[in-house]
């Protein structure tokens, strides 16, 4: 198990180097050129836009701003963003709490609910409520997030007036401690909503097929010949089999949905770390780009890592030397 974990790690480690290196390559030689965006000017000057080249390092050959940057990762530092003269990582600091609170409550939401139903659905197929709720998962799985958003804004917030409209906290109301967790959690109602419901629809179809294919399974007919009833066969066997699919595409989503919710949080106005990224796409703001990829990529082998060692938890049959 110890050697199984130390190849991941190492594995997890080579694929976030090879990312970031592909990245560095890919923004670069992307069109735009962030030195006119920060000059501010229709028609720079030369010489202006030359100071600022080797103010931040641009003058120089891309593999060598290449090596600078790895050694500058390799030692903590991300860099200062071309944007705001402030240092990557606090930035990104300062926005993965907002984004965390969206993309994990309503990543295990989805899950949650888009799971139970997944299998409520698969024990009572062909019946009229898996016909609606199948309907109502299409549906829902074909609206693009940032109109499911703004409809809500429309509905809630607009006409019946229930929840605000946008942003995370009440500025005018200067809340603390309870108040301000109140606050808080009514201002995510509406994007945490608008997110859970766009991811339900895949964990439900997900659930269902999953827990159809395995009861078709010989070894389920073969402990029903022996009497065994159907609970104790959905909860000792079927559920255990059926689940692992679901949480390789939770692992995944956990992975992608803190820079994923960049269109939901531009549409709420929530403070989250997919409106920098975007704001720094805008800017080509290679520090800052760099950075919150290389989070993506991080937080990508981490989970990757936590799944695999999940499904040996759940599924005896998977071992790990």
């Amino acid at each position: 198990m110890k050697r199984y974990v130390a190849r991941r790690l190492l594995t997890g480690l080579l694929t976030v180097v090879v990312v970031m290196v592909l990245n560095f390559v890919i923004i670069h030689a992307a069109p735009g050129d962030p030195v006119r965006i920060m000059a501010g000017m229709e028609h720079p000057s030369e010489a202006q836009m030359e100071e600022l080249r080797v103010r931040f390092g641009l003058d120089k050959p891309l593999w060598q701003q290449l090596f600078i940057y790895m050694g500058q990762v390799a030692r903590g530092d991300l860099g200062t963003s071309y944007t705001y003269n402030t240092p990557v990582l606090s930035l990104i600091a300062d926005t993965l709490g907002p984004s965390a609170l969206l993309a994990l409550t309503s990543c295990v939401l989805s899950f949650l609910i888009g799971t139970l139903l997944g299998l409520f659905t698969a024990r009572h197929q062909g019946s009229w409520i898996d016909s609606t709720l199948s309907y109502v998962s299409y549906f829902f799985d074909s609206m693009p997030p940032f109109w499911l958003g703004l409809v809500s804004i429309l509905v809630f917030a607009s006409t019946l007036h229930l929840l605000p409209t946008s942003g995370m906290v009440n500025l005018r109301a200067q809340n603390t401690g309870w108040a301000l967790g109140v606050d808080i959690a009514t201002h995510l109602i509406l994007p945490c909503g608008t997110m859970t419901l766009i991811q339900i629809p895949g964990y439900l179809r997900l659930t269902r097929s999953s827990v159809s294919q395995v009861m078709q399974e010989d070894y389920i007919t073969t402990f029903r010949a022996t009497g065994m009833s159907e609970k104790q066969i959905f909860r000792k066997y079927v559920l255990k089999n059926a689940i692992l699919p679901t949480i390789t595409v939770f692992g995944i989503s956990l992975a992608y949905v803190v820079t994923g919710a960049a269109l939901v949080e531009i549409v709420f106005a929530w403070p989250g770390i997919g409106r920098l990224m975007l704001n720094a796409i805008n800017r080509r703001d290679y520090p800052l780009l760099m950075g919150i990829y290389l989070m993506l990529s991080v937080s990508v082998a981490v989970v990757t890592l936590a799944v695999d060692l999940l499904y040996a938890w759940i599924d005896p049959r998977i071992r790990l030397k």
